[in-house]
């Protein structure tokens, strides 16, 4: 009996689990276009010059900056090279995040960005959704968490049940 009220504790916790990756998804995608968004406005300017002088090419821009003598437009080019770096970074990462949930999951398991992830994390609202999405991600997660656990305790009580040896 306290072996299926553990089963059931176990898909109960994994339910809950589950019913939180949509959310906590969600909430890093718009983090991240938050960020893409600022990034964006941020370098607008250097990309109207880069239009303007380059033909819209940023590399030629910082290019022109690091061949300055002039120290202070050389650490200019530095943080445009930088800006730039972060906006094409953001805009992958968006890009990344626009797929199936399934995918999305994936990614923010695997290949987050680690600072917004972390911001993400640390302002996150726990919530208990019930659309279509968390329902499922949350019976999935609960059904594969009671199997997986089930399917250990199986091969550990196989591997410590003391062996009978047949008789000839």
């Amino acid at each position: 009996m306290l072996a299926n009220y553990s089963r059931l504790v176990v898909f109960a916790l994994g339910l809950l689990i589950g019913v939180q990756a949509p959310g906590f998804v969600d909430q890093y995608t718009k983090r991240v276009s938050a960020h893409q968004i600022e990034a964006a406005r941020n370098f607008k300017g250097f990309q109207d010059i880069a239009d303007q002088y380059f033909g819209g090419d940023v590399a030629a821009l910082i290019a022109h900056h690091a061949a300055s003598q002039d120290e202070a437009f050389k650490d200019e080019g530095t943080t445009i090279q930088d800006m730039h770096n972060r906006l094409e970074a953001l805009t992958a990462e968006l890009a990344a995040l626009s797929g199936p949930l399934i995918l999305q999951i994936i990614h923010v398991t695997l290949h987050p960005n680690r600072e917004i992830l972390e911001e993400t994390r640390a302002v996150y609202s726990y919530t208990v959704p019930l659309n279509p999405s968390a329902v499922i991600s949350g019976l999935i997660t609960g059904t594969v968490l009671a199997i997986l656990i089930e399917t250990v305790l199986l091969a550990l009580a196989r591997l410590l049940r003391p062996r009978q040896y047949r008789s000839a």
